[in-house]
């Protein structure tokens, strides 16, 4: 199961950006948020998640990439 769904309510609880409002494949900094919040918003990610995020996090700028590195390290997690 994908994490993108629960990414894109992260982002709406915390910065007012509707899902629909947001397209996957686009960069997430084209949503709005600055170099600071998409920190913020990645920390959230990790608190979310109970994951810790590689720190080529700077490489990340659409939120299908990053839900599919949340989704790795899920799956990580349970092997």
């Amino acid at each position: 199961m994908s994490s993108l769904k629960e990414l894109q309510d992260l982002i709406q609880q915390k910065y007012g950006i509707e899902p629909t409002a947001l397209d996957p494949n686009a960069s997430i900094r084209g949503a709005g948020l600055d170099s600071l919040a998409l920190v913020e918003f990645l920390f959230a990610v990790e608190d979310h998640f109970h994951i810790s995020l590689p720190d080529r996090q700077g490489e990340i700028d659409t939120l299908t990439e990053l839900a599919a590195l949340v989704d790795s390290l899920r799956a990580t997690q349970k092997a």
